[in-house]
């Protein structure tokens, strides 16, 4: 079976665009794509998602925080079974 590649996907926000993130993701084999410049439609999908892994799952706190990794995908794979 062939290696399967991460895709990362973003807008076009500095922090997507700064050289320190890019090489941090080159440096983990993770393949950079995001959205075109003035094309707020281009991440409606995601946004979507994230708003509703957000508020279902965690309430209507104004940031997430997670102790770990670990609890992060904990909380994710609750929110998506």
């Amino acid at each position: 079976m062939g290696h399967l590649t991460s895709f990362v996907h973003s807008d076009r926000g500095r922090q997507y665009c700064a050289n320190a993130y890019c090489t941090l993701l080159d440096q983990h084999g993770c393949r950079r794509s995001q959205s075109r410049r003035d094309e707020c439609l281009d991440n409606a999908q995601a946004e979507r998602q994230w708003s509703h892994l957000k508020t279902e799952e965690h309430g209507p706190r104004e940031w997430l925080v997670f102790r770990d990794l670990t609890d992060a995908q904990c909380s994710v794979a609750t929110y998506c079974d």
